[in-house]
């Protein structure tokens, strides 16, 4: 017969408190502030509103992160609105309680995971998100106040949040947030990461009135956009100052605009570029307007890059031309090119642009770029310089044995490079159909891991087949395959 472990003396002293909310409340003026956490948890738990509410006027940390309370599977509105409604309260007042050192509501979900165990002593361990209230900054910041006898300004918080925009989605908690920001100017809507999925202009641009733009440091538009639509989310990404990562999916350009209206919506877009001062990973997938105009997007970044993805575009010979001279991609760690047809490009662009990233490049991807052996043994010397380079992928390409024998001479000096992944060679192919041999593949793959063994490198080896035509996944081979779910 198993035994319960009983209840701590916290736990206990915590719903012995609660079983009296005036009692509750009225103790908080004397409460320390160790047992803040614990009594807001079973607050929490308990949907104790009254005590939430007077919990948040008096918090005596610098943020409250509420999101790591608030699970999916548990209604949580009830809670939501008592601790809103007691921000109203205190936001309405102009003198600020005694003890109250709120100055940020946390509602992302997968942040500060372990404040709420480390402070309940579930779990043991520093409690770096916030110091207590004894601790220098939020005691000379008292002292401060007392010592200038100045009026306080009208009490603000900031609340911070991770949006994600779905057409149809439907979230009350969300919902009763934006009504709190349009009702209270206290309210400081921040989102550090913003994700746009398939949603109408007249939405996002109502959202986004009521968010601190210059709060958003990663933005995800994953759209069946037109180019038009890009141009009027435009004015809004030049706001986003201290933007890090964009990654742009999906924006086509319509059959019906005329040649100057494509050149308005692109310039208007690439106009934003000057204000991402701290701009450090661009992505770009399927993207159709880049073509011939890669040099008129990114001329106005004014840092480097450390990542660069620009996946399934069309891109002319003077894009990689520019590519390979742009000031951004002297300190690259990351540079994608998956999907982008190079088989009709001449391979010096490619070579120059590896060897300019080689003293920082640490992951490189060129797969599905209709690359062959001529190309590929131009960037070698490239490649042989790239002592970061940890991965390298180019499935896909139609290379030979000898090619990637010879690939492989050349990066063994590459001490750091573990992750590899080739193309099953064309000699191991039965047919045009993509009907692998797998017991020349198999020799292939001994010679290949004996090469690595001879030269004192890891011996790991991964081939890709072509992808799938009915799902689109990959069958890898070490040397056994790794069956796509078909």
């Amino acid at each position: 017969m198993s035994r319960q472990t009983p209840p701590r003396l916290l736990e206990l002293a915590m719903q012995s408190l609660l079983s009296d909310e005036a009692l509750a409340i009225a103790a908080l003026e004397e409460l320390p502030i160790e047992l803040f956490p614990p009594l807001f948890m079973e607050a929490f738990a308990r949907k104790c509103r009254k005590t939430l509410q007077a919990l948040v006027q008096a918090w005596p940390f610098t943020c409250l992160p509420l999101g790591a309370l608030m699970k999916d599977q548990q209604p949580q509105q009830e809670n939501f609105e008592a601790v809103l409604s007691g921000l109203d309260t205190l936001l309405a007042q102009e003198v600020r309680p005694r003890r109250w050192e709120l100055q940020v509501l946390d509602l992302r979900k997968d942040a500060h995971q372990d404040f709420w165990a480390v402070w309940s002593g579930a779990s043991p361990g520093e409690h770096t998100l916030m110091e207590a209230e004894e601790e220098q900054p939020l005691k000379k910041r008292r002292m401060d106040r007392c010592r200038t006898g100045a009026k306080q300004p009208a009490p603000t918080l900031e609340v911070l949040i991770d949006l994600c925009l779905k057409e149809g989605s439907r979230d009350k908690l969300l919902a009763t947030l934006m009504k709190k920001v349009r009702q209270e100017k206290g309210l400081h809507l921040c989102c550090k990461k913003l994700r746009i999925f398939a949603v109408s202009m007249k939405n996002i641009k109502m959202i986004l009135k009521m968010v601190q733009l210059d709060s958003v440091q990663d933005l995800e538009v994953n759209c069946t956009w037109k180019l038009s639509t890009l141009g009027d989310f435009a004015l809004h990404l030049g706001q986003m100052a201290n933007l890090r990562r964009l990654l742009l999916f999906h924006i086509h350009v319509s059959s019906y605009p005329s040649l100057e209206e494509e050149e308005q919506c692109v310039s208007q877009f690439a106009a934003q570029f000057p204000s991402l001062h701290h701009l450090e990973e661009l992505y770009l997938d399927s993207v159709s307007f880049l073509q011939g105009r890669l040099s008129q997007m990114l001329r106005y970044l004014q840092s480097p890059l450390e990542i660069l993805s620009i996946a399934n575009c069309m891109l002319s010979e003077s894009d990689l031309v520019y590519l390979s001279q742009c000031p951004i991609i002297s300190q690259l760690k990351e540079l994608g090119l998956s999907g982008v047809s190079l088989t009709s490009i001449s391979p010096e662009p490619l070579q120059v642009l590896v060897e300019r990233a080689s003293a920082t490049l640490q992951y490189l991807d060129l797969d599905e770029c209709g690359m062959g052996d001529a190309q590929f043994t131009a960037i070698l010397p490239a490649l042989s310089h790239c002592f970061q380079l940890t991965t390298f992928s180019f499935c896909g390409n139609p290379i030979t044995t000898s090619m990637l024998e010879s690939l492989l001479l050349h990066t063994i000096g590459l001490s750091k490079l573990s992750h590899v992944l080739y193309p099953a060679p064309l000699e191991s192919y039965e047919d045009t159909q993509g009907t692998l041999h797998l017991g020349k593949l198999a020799q292939l793959h001994a010679r290949l891991k004996q090469m690595l063994r001879d030269s004192g490198c890891k011996d790991v080896v991964w081939f890709s087949a072509n992808p799938c035509p009915r799902c689109g996944d990959r069958t890898f081979y070490d040397p056994e395959p790794f069956l796509c779910p078909c």
